[in-house]
């Protein structure tokens, strides 16, 4: 792509990479007429890009890598255009938090190098100027094109990949990223976290057994308190033995613990377990008064 300005007093290497300050090398530092053609030069690369891949609208701007932690790797060629030189293309790359799914359906959060955006002019296309910018990449990052993750791939760019690199198998994605087979493994646990499933509203939590009998302990004394006929009988035996029984042990159970005991005592501690609504109350009352009735009645 051809400016009317001079390209190689804006890049002094054959690839430049430029991060939000928009300065490629020590030339372009205090010279705002060269911030302003590299800001031209990425608009209309960017323009020229989202053109190649039918988007509505440009991914890439001078605007959004000033605001954006992303880095733009751009290539040239200086001897094009009588010595003036003219822009290749471009590769922009930037970390990316993902939730992805793995191959086992699995949700994972990982922050991969992703790319995001990558366009060769369609007149020099097919001459090794792709494979030689993103091997660049490749090496200035010091990684395997496997363990990124690739926005909205075109079929182009999905078949460069698969030529050069050999990635071939995706994994299934919710999102318009696409990662291939491989970038699960071999990658350190603290780039990769499983993202732990919502617990649906409602649901009944486990508690331990130490916890329901303090609860327990503390409804016998409560109950204690009550006065005749409300409060339950005593069962001493079954008091200490579920106060120093193994927690892990059967015998701690409240259901087998019921079992073993005397009828007595049975119904004192289903009466502990169970919550002392206004109901029961009144049912129990209501079963007082009637037997004292009979009881005086009988004598």
């Amino acid at each position: 792509m051809e400016f009317p300005f001079n390209i190689n007093h804006l890049f002094s290497e054959r690839i430049s990479v430029l991060d939000e300050v928009l300065v490629a090398g020590r030339k372009s530092v205090g010279r705002p007429d060269h911030q302003a053609n590299i800001a031209t030069v990425i608009d209309e690369l960017g323009k020229a890009s989202a053109k190649a891949q039918q988007l509505p609208a440009s991914i890439t701007s001078a605007s959004k890598m000033q605001s954006q932690k992303h880095q733009l790797y751009l290539l040239k060629d200086g001897e094009r255009n009588g010595g003036r030189g003219v822009l290749v293309g471009f590769l922009k790359v930037g970390y990316k938090k993902l939730f992805l799914l793995d191959q086992q359906g699995v949700h994972i959060e990982a922050e991969p190098l992703c790319v995001l955006d990558f366009y060769i002019a369609e007149s020099l296309q097919r001459h090794g100027y792709g494979l030689e910018l993103f091997d660049f990449m490749l090496q200035h990052k010091n990684l395997e094109p496997v363990m990124m993750a690739y926005d909205r791939p075109s079929p182009k760019f999905q078949s460069f990949l698969s030529k050069h690199y050999c990635l071939t198998q995706s994994v299934p994605q919710v999102n318009n990223f696409v990662v291939f087979e491989g970038f699960f493994l071999n990658r350190a646990a603290a780039q990769l976290r499983k993202v732990p499933l919502k617990k649906t509203d409602g649901e009944i939590k486990p508690y331990s057994l130490l916890e329901r009998e303090g609860k327990h302990l503390s409804v016998r004394q409560e109950q204690r308190a009550l006065p005749w006929p409300f409060a339950p009988p005593h069962s001493p035996q079954l008091l200490v033995s579920s106060q120093f029984s193994h927690p892990q042990s059967t015998a701690s159970s409240p259901s087998k613990a019921a079992t073993r005991s005397d009828p007595a005592s049975a119904l004192g501690s289903s009466r502990e377990q169970s919550p002392q609504s206004p109901l029961i109350e009144r049912c129990r009352a209501r079963r007082t008064n009637s037997l004292n009735g009979s009881q005086l009645g009988f004598h």
